[in-house]
C-alpha cells in the first residue's frame, strides 16, 4: 500500500522510471548474446592424441589406456569415453554438474603430462580442449580455386586465413578439412632400393643426419656480437638434400638422388572434402558453447574481405551452410507470435472492459513488464533464445491479470462523490493481497525448476526466470503505473455496466446455471473426479514422448559407410554416386548446396576428430541444404534410404542430426538410439551384440541399424621371425624401421623439419615409398632389409605375411570395451520406441557374466528430462498446496483449489492428443504454466466466496456469489491467455513447430480448467465448507475472529 501511495505522490518519478526501463532494456538487448538455446550439456574436456600409422589396438594399449588410468584421479570426473582408430585416439571426459572446469582443465593437463611418461618414443603432446554440447558448427568457410591443388589450399587456409579466423570472438578454429599438412616428401624408388641393396631405414638415417635443427650460437669479433648461422638445416633449395650420401656400393657412393626424389607436397592423403561435388578445403565455423550464433556468423561475414586479402586472387573464400537464418527466423517467428499474442490479448481486454481508457492502461503494463524482464535477464547473465523468448511470450497473456484486477476494482470504487485518486487508492488496498498471492502462486509452479538436474534444469530455468521477472515487474507496475495512469486517464464516475449489455445477460445466465450445478454438487464432483483421473490413467501411458519437437530444418546429413577398408579413392567415387542419388530424390532445382567429407582426418590434425569423427577411409559424411519450400521430413528420408540401398547395396547409410537445434539436443549422439554392450572382452561383447542386433532388426520402426564400430577391418599381418632376423644380424627395430616408410612414413618415427625462408613457417620432412608401388603382399615382401650395408635380405625371408582382420575402431567406456549398435526411428516417438527397445533387449536374453547393456544416444537424456519434468510438476502442485494452506489457514480450501489441477492436466493431454503433439520439454512447460494460471483464477473465486461466507451467508450463497462476482475477471484472464497463446500454438514461420507444443498445452489446460473453475470449483467449495465455522484458526487472544478471543 505504501508503494502505491509513493507512486501517486511522485507520478513524474514513475514516468521517469518507465523511460529508464525502456532505455536500459534497449541497451541490454544490444549486448545480450542471441542464440537458439541457452547453454546445455554436461561439461566436457576432449583429449585428442595422434600417432600416425599406429593401429587401433596399439593406440588403445600404449596410449589410451595410460590416459584413462590417470584421468580417474581428476576431481569431479563422471565418466570417460574413448575411441581409438588407426593413427589417433579421442578421449572425452565428462564431469559432474557444478564442477569447477578451470580446475578440471588444469588437472587434466597435469595428468596428461604424467601419462605421457609411460608412452612410446615419438608420442607428441595431445590437444586438450573444452568442447561442450553447445559448441556446434554454424557454417563452413570454404576455399576454392581453379588452379591450385588441395595441398596449396590447405596451406593457405591453415597458415594465412586461420590466424585471422581464430581471433574472431566466440569462434573455435580447428584446422581445415579436406587437405593435408604441407610436407617435404622424399619419395624412395623401390626398384632403386633393390638395385643398390639399400634399405629404407638407411635412407631415413642419412636424411636425419643431413638436415639438423641445432642452435648455432654467437661469434664475437672486435666490438660486434654476431649471430652465428650454419646450413646444418636444409635451406631454401630443397634439391640440396638430394646430394646426401647414403653409403658406398661396389666402390661407388650412392646419393639420395640415386634412389629417390624430393617434392614440396603434403602428408599422406587420408581424406577429401567436396562442395557441390568438387574437391575443396573448408574450415568449420564452430561457435563456443557460450557464444552467440548470430554474433559469430556476423563476425565471420565481416572478416571475409580480410581473409581474401591474405590469399591469392585465384582463391575464392566464401561462407556456406550458414545456420544463422534458421536461428534468426526461429527467433523472429517467436517474437512475431508474441506480438500477435499481445495484440489479441489487448483486444480481449478491450472487449471485456468496454472502456478504451482502461484497456490502454492494462495494455501499457505488458511492454514495460517485458522490458523489465529483459533487463533482469541480461543482469543475471541469460541470453536471448527460444526458451527466454518463450517465457516472455508465455507471460504476455497473464501479465494483464494484475492490471485487470486493479482496474476492475477501481471501476467498482468509482461511485458518485468519490474522486478518481481516492477510488484508485481504495482499489489498490482491496486487491493488494489478492494480487500478491496470485503472482506468488504462478511463480511457485516454476520454483521446482531450480531443483531439477541436467538438461531439464538448463532449459527450464531460463524460461522460469523470464516468466518470474515478467510477473514481478507486472505486480510492481500494477502498483505504480496503473494507479498513476488510472488517476490521469479514467473517467470521474463509472456507470454500472455489470447488468448491461451482453455481459450482463451472460452473468444472469451463469447465476441460474450455478443454482442448478450446486443442487447436483455431489454427483457432479464425484463424476468430475472419476472422469478426470480416468482420462489421466488412459491418456498418460499413450502419449508419445520426445526430448524436443522436430525442427524440420532444410538440411539433410547422411553418414555413409562403404565396406571396411575401402580405399579413399573408391570411397570418393561411391560418395559422388550417393550424392547424385540424393540430389535426384530431393530434386536438382531444390538443392541449394552440398558438402561432403570422406576418409579420416590426418594424424597431424587430431583435434578435427572432435568436430567431425570418422573412423577410416571407408566412412563419409554428406550434407545437403535444400530450399525452404522443399518437401522434406521422414518421407523424404525414407525415399533416400530405399534408393541408396538399391544403388549401393554394400554400403551402410544412417541419417544424423543436421541442423543446429537437432545437434545441440542430441548432445553429441549421431542417432537417437544407441545400444552399447560393455564388457572386458571385445569378442564376447561383439557376440552378444549380434544377438541384440537380431532382435532389434525385427522392430518395424527401426531404421539404419548398424554397428558403430567396424569389428572385422582388413589387415596385413607381418609376423617377423626374431630368430631369422637374428641370423642376419638384424634386430626387430632394424626390420620395422624399414617397413614403416612402405606402409606409412617416417613422420612420427624420425621427425625432421624444414623452414620455408619465404613464410618463416616450418614443415616436416618425411621419407616414404609410393603407395601405388605397395599394392600387394609381394610388393611389401620384396622390401630390402640391411644392416649397415653388410648383409642384406628381403622382408619375405624373415617374416610371414598373411591377410587378417582386427577392429577398426576400439571404443571404451570407463575403461571397458563397448560395442555399439546405432539406429534411427520411423513413424514413432522416442518414448514409445524406448519401451519396445527394452522389450527387444529382454528377448535377446540375459547378458553373459561380466557384460552389461547400456542405453545411450538420446534415450538417457530423454528419460532424465521427462523424469525431472514430472517431478517438477508434482513439486509444483505440492508447493501450491502448501502456499495455499499458509495463506487461507485451511487445508480444505487449499484442497478445493488443488482439485482443479486434474482438469488442467486433462485439458493439456486432450489438446496434445487432438493436435498430434508429443509430451516434450515445451509441452511440459505449458502444462506447468496452465496450472499456475488455473490456480490463480481459483484463488480469486475462493477468496471472494470466503468473504461472502464470513458475512454470515450460507455456503451455497457464498459459492454462488463468489463465482458470479469473479466471472468477468476469470473469463478475461483465460481469454487473454488463450488468445495470446493462439499464434504460438499455430506455429507461424520457420521454427514455429518447436514452440507450438507450449502454446497448445496452455490453451488446452485453460479451456478445461476454466470450465472446472466456474462449474466444479463452486461445488467442491460448497461440499468442503458446508460445516466450516467462520471462526479463524488463529491462537491470538486479541483477534476477534479467533475462538480464543479475549475481550478483556
Amino acid at each position: 500500500m505504501r508503494f502505491v501511495l509513493a507512486a501517486l505522490s511522485r507520478p513524474i518519478t514513475v514516468v521517469v522510471a518507465l523511460v529508464s526501463i525502456a532505455l536500459f532494456a534497449y541497451l541490454a538487448v544490444q549486448r545480450m548474446p542471441v542464440d537458439i538455446f541457452p547453454k546445455v550439456g554436461d561439461p566436457a574436456i576432449y583429449v585428442a592424441q595422434p600417432y600416425g600409422g599406429m593401429d587401433p589396438a596399439q593406440m588403445e594399449g600404449y596410449l589410451t589406456y595410460y590416459y584413462e588410468y590417470h584421468f580417474l584421479y581428476i576431481t569431479g570426473i563422471d565418466r570417460i569415453e574413448s575411441k581409438s582408430i588407426q593413427g589417433a585416439a579421442l578421449m572425452k571426459l565428462i564431469f559432474h554438474e557444478g564442477t569447477d572446469m578451470a580446475s578440471a582443465m588444469a588437472e587434466t593437463i597435469g595428468y596428461v603430462n604424467r601419462a605421457r611418461a609411460f608412452m612410446p618414443p615419438g608420442t607428441v603432446p595431445p590437444f586438450v580442449t573444452r568442447f561442450d554440447a553447445g559448441s556446434v558448427a554454424v557454417g563452413q568457410l570454404v576455399f576454392s580455386s581453379a588452379v591450385r591443388t588441395q595441398g596449396e589450399l590447405q596451406d593457405l587456409a591453415l597458415n594465412s586465413v586461420r590466424p585471422l579466423f581464430a581471433t574472431l570472438p566466440g569462434v573455435s578454429a580447428p584446422p581445415p578439412f579436406g587437405g593435408n599438412q604441407r610436407t617435404i616428401v622424399i619419395m624412395l624408388d623401390p626398384d632403386k632400393l633393390q638395385q643398390y641393396k639399400i634399405s629404407p631405414q638407411e635412407a631415413i638415417s642419412a636424411v636425419s643426419k643431413a638436415s639438423l635443427v641445432m642452435p648455432s650460437g654467437n661469434m664475437w669479433t672486435d666490438k660486434i656480437n654476431r649471430i652465428s648461422r650454419t646450413n646444418a638445416a636444409l635451406g631454401g633449395n630443397l634439391s640440396e638434400l638430394l646430394s646426401t650420401p647414403i653409403r658406398p656400393v661396389s666402390g661407388t657412393t650412392i646419393y639420395l638422388r640415386d634412389i629417390g626424389t624430393i617434392e614440396n607436397g603434403t602428408d599422406l592423403i587420408t581424406a577429401y572434402a567436396h562442395v557441390n561435388g568438387k574437391r575443396t578445403v573448408y574450415i568449420p565455423v564452430t561457435k563456443r558453447a557460450d557464444a552467440s550464433t548470430l554474433a559469430v556468423i556476423s563476425a565471420v561475414k565481416a572478416a571475409i574481405p580480410d581473409f581474401k586479402k591474405v590469399v591469392p586472387d585465384d582463391v575464392e573464400v566464401s561462407l556456406q551452410f550458414d545456420q544463422s537464418p534458421f536461428v534468426t527466423n526461429s527467433l523472429r517467428g517467436l517474437i512475431t507470435e508474441g506480438l500477435l499474442g499481445a495484440g489479441l490479448t489487448g483486444l480481449m481486454v478491450l472487449i471485456f472492459l468496454r472502456d478504451w481508457r482502461s484497456a490502454v492502461i492494462v495494455i501499457m503494463n505488458i511492454p514495460f513488464a517485458l522490458l523489465s524482464a529483459v533487463l533482469l535477464l541480461w543482469a543475471t547473465g541469460q541470453t536471448i533464445n527460444i526458451m527466454t523468448l518463450g517465457g516472455l511470450a508465455l507471460a504476455v497473456g497473464v501479465l494483464v491479470d494484475e492490471a485487470t484486477v486493479s482496474i476492475e476494482n477501481t471501476h467498482t470504487q468509482m461511485v458518485p462523490g468519490v474522486s478518481r485518486a481516492r477510488a484508485v487508492v481504495q482499489a489498490a488496498s482491496n486487491t493488494a493481497i489478492a494480487r500478491l498471492l496470485s503472482m506468488v502462486c504462478i511463480l511457485a509452479v516454476f520454483v521446482p525448476s531450480f531443483f531439477m538436474i541436467g538438461v531439464s534444469r538448463q532449459l527450464f530455468v531460463p524460461l522460469s526466470l523470464a516468466v518470474a521477472f515478467s510477473m514481478i515487474a507486472s505486480y510492481l507496475l500494477s502498483s505504480s503505473l496503473v494507479p498513476v495512469f488510472s488517476t490521469w486517464l479514467m473517467r470521474e464516475a463509472h456507470r454500472d455496466e455489470e447488468h448491461e449489455g451482453l455481459f450482463g445477460h451472460l452473468r444472469s445466465f451463469y447465476e441460474r446455471y450455478l443454482r442448478l450445478v450446486l443442487r447436483l454438487r455431489w454427483p457432479l464432483v464425484l463424476g468430475y473426479l472419476a472422469v478426470a483421473f480416468g482420462l489421466l490413467y488412459v491418456l498418460l501411458p499413450r502419449m508419445g514422448t520426445e526430448l524436443f519437437p522436430d525442427a524440420n530444418a532444410p538440411l539433410l546429413r547422411v553418414r555413409l559407410r562403404a565396406p571396411a577398408g575401402t580405399r579413399i579413392e573408391e570411397t570418393e567415387r561411391i560418395v559422388l554416386h550417393a550424392l547424385n542419388v540424393i540430389q535426384k530424390d530431393v530434386g536438382q532445382d531444390n538443392v541449394q548446396i552440398t558438402s561432403d567429407f570422406m576418409g579420416v582426418v590426418p594424424s597431424s590434425y587430431p583435434v578435427d576428430l572432435i568436430h567431425l569423427f570418422t573412423s577410416g577411409p571407408e566412412e563419409a559424411i554428406i550434407q545437403v541444404a535444400v530450399k525452404p519450400d522443399t518437401p522434406r521430413g521422414e518421407a523424404l528420408r525414407e525415399h533416400i534410404r530405399e534408393d541408396l540401398r538399391r544403388e549401393l547395396p554394400d554400403c551402410r547409410v544412417s541419417f544424423e542430426a543436421a541442423d543446429i537445434v537437432s545437434q545441440v539436443m542430441s548432445f553429441g549422439s549421431p542417432t537417437p538410439i544407441e545400444v552399447a554392450v560393455q564388457g572386458a572382452s571385445l569378442a564376447n561383447d561383439y557376440a552378444y551384440a549380434q544377438k541384440i542386433q537380431t532382435q532389434l532388426a525385427k522392430l518395424s520402426f527401426v531404421r539404419d541399424l548398424q554397428f558403430a564400430q567396424e569389428y572385422n577391418y582388413p589387415t596385413l599381418d607381418i609376423n617377423i621371425s626374431r630368430e631369422r632376423a637374428g641370423q642376419f644380424g638384424l634386430t626387430m627395430s632394424d626390420v620395422v624401421r624399414s617397413v614403416v616408410p612402405a606402409t606409412s612414413s617416417s613422420r612420427f618415427t624420425e621427425p625432421n623439419y624444414w623452414r620455408d625462408p619465404n613464410s618463416g613457417n616450418a614443415f616436416q620432412i618425411q621419407v616414404e615409398l609410393p603407395q601405388n608401388r605397395m599394392q600387394s603382399v609381394e610388393d611389401v615382401g620384396e622390401l630390402p632389409i640391411m644392416l649397415n650395408g653388410q648383409r642384406d635380405t628381403e622382408l619375405t625371408n624373415i617374416a610371414q605375411m598373411k591377410l587378417g582382420t582386427m577392429p577398426g575402431l576400439i571404443e571404451r567406456f570407463n575403461g571397458q570395451h563397448i560395442i555399439s549398435l546405432t539406429a534411427n526411428i520411423h513413424g514413432i516417438t522416442l518414448g514409445e520406441a524406448t519401451q519396445k527397445l527394452n522389450q527387444a533387449l529382454a528377448d535377446a536374453g540375459a547378458p553373459p557374466r561380466g557384460i552389461k547393456v547400456v542405453m545411450k544416444g538420446e534415450i538417457t537424456p530423454l528419460e532424465q528430462t521427462i523424469s525431472g519434468l514430472r517431478l517438477g510438476l508434482l513439486l509444483a502442485v505440492v508447493v501450491i498446496f502448501l502456499l495455499l494452506c499458509a495463506n487461507f489457514q485451511s487445508m480444505r480450501l487449499a484442497l478445493a483449489i488443488v482439485l482443479t489441477v486434474p482438469a488442467v492436466l486433462c485439458g493439456v493431454l486432450l489438446m496434445l492428443r487432438a493436435t498430434g503433439t508429443t509430451l516434450n520439454i515445451q509441452s511440459f512447460m505449458g502444462a506447468i504454466m496452465a496450472i499456475g494460471i488455473a490456480v490463480a483464477n481459483s484463488i480469486l473465486l475462493i477468496t471472494f466466496a470466503e468473504c461472502f461466507r464470513h458475512e454470515n451467508r450460507s455456503v451455497m450463497d457464498a459459492a454462488r456469489e463468489g463465482a458470479s462476482s469473479r466471472l468477468r475477471a476469470i473469463l478475461m484472464t483465460a481469454a487473454a491467455m488463450i488468445f495470446g497463446m493462439l499464434p504460438m500454438a499455430i506455429g507461424f514461420g520457420e521454427g514455429g513447430s518447436q514452440s507450438a507444443p507450449l502454446g497448445r498445452a496452455v490453451i488446452g489446460g485453460l479451456l478445461v480448467s476454466t470450465f472446472a473453475t466456474l462449474t466444479i470449483l463452486p461445488s467442491i467449495y460448497a461440499i468442503l465448507q458446508r460445516k466450516a465455522s467462520v471462526t479463524s484458526p488463529s491462537l491470538n487472544p486479541m483477534d476477534p475472529t479467533s475462538r480464543y478471543y479475549d475481550a478483556h
